[in-house]
């Protein structure tokens, strides 16, 4: 809003005001409005330029507080009614009571005190009609919100004790879980040693591991240049050292034949069938040896 002060005087129109006639209402309107509102508080109407921008604004608060002056009005007139009936009743209560005795002035104090009472409990309760029933209805709907309340009192009271068990068992748990923790704390330390010595151990073993798969590789080794196979066992042996010494024994005395060979005689042709015979005899302990020593594999086998 562009404000320029000419002076005092009217409110200067700009071209604004010449837009129609619809504009030149509403300006009436805003211009009575604004001179009701500064009479009512002793002032003047400030100049300014109305543009159509102030224009829509003062005329809408114009209407806004037309209603609510009037709605205020409507209020007020109630109000007032309502107080005259009011004054109204309390003159013929008054004069009701003065007739029959009860005169405010001639009652004794404890009475006046409860008279009192019984008004200022139906200001608290918002009754402006002290009649009995009136009353009864009122205390009624106060013990029904009274009851109201215990109930969700007791209600609540209910909740508060079931999070309260809640709480002292989430209580209990964390102090369970608090030692729990500071105990396996405490059980570090010896834990760390012991892994260490664990680790110290399992080093030592994985050396001796190495050192014994080196000693196996080579106990293998030795044992493929001697040409022993798993086929061979302790009992294998045993038994071919038995028919070994079996087979010595038969072969014993054509071996000490065969030693004898210098007490030959010395005919050539006879030498030579002896030399025969005997050669037959060890190819046939030999080749008894042999089955011998086939059919102990195949045992084994």
């Amino acid at each position: 809003m562009n404000e320029m002060i000419s002076g005092v005087g009217e409110p200067v129109v700009t071209d604004a005001t010449k837009g129609g006639g619809s504009n030149a209402a509403r300006i009436a309107e805003v211009k009575a409005w604004l001179a009701a509102q500064f009479d009512a508080a002793g002032k003047e109407v400030p100049d300014f330029e109305y543009t159509p921008r102030s224009i829509a604004h003062l005329y809408n608060l114009a209407t806004v507080s037309q209603a609510k002056t009037q709605a205020a009005n409507i209020v007020a007139n109630d109000f007032r009614q309502k107080a005259a009936e009011y004054r109204s009743q309390a003159a013929r209560i008054r004069e009701i009571l003065e007739n029959v005795g009860l005169a405010q002035e001639s009652l004794p104090s404890n009475v006046v005190a409860s008279a009192q009472v019984l008004a200022n409990v139906a200001n608290l309760l918002n009754i402006r009609d002290t009649e009995l029933s009136s009353f009864l209805v009122a205390m009624g709907d106060i013990s029904l919100r009274k009851t109201g309340v215990d109930e969700k009192r007791a209600k609540v009271h209910k909740e508060s004790k079931t999070l309260l068990e809640y709480t002292r068992k989430a209580i209990a748990r964390l102090t369970y879980l608090k030692r729990t923790l500071a105990q396996l704390e405490d059980d570090v330390a010896p834990c760390d040693a012991q892994m260490e010595n664990w680790k110290t151990n399992l080093g030592v073993m994985a050396s001796k591991e190495r050192q014994y798969m080196q000693q196996y590789n080579n106990y293998k080794a030795l044992l493929n240049r001697v040409g022993y196979t798993p086929e061979i066992n302790h009992g294998v042996l045993v038994e071919m050292a038995e028919h070994r010494k079996d087979l010595e024994k038969k072969t014993k005395p054509i071996l000490d034949t065969l030693r004898s060979y210098q007490d030959l005689p010395p005919d050539k042709a006879l030498a030579a069938l002896a030399i025969e015979d005997k050669k037959r005899q060890y190819a046939a302990a030999e080749k008894y040896l042999e089955d011998v020593l086939q059919s102990a594999l195949a045992t084994s086998d």
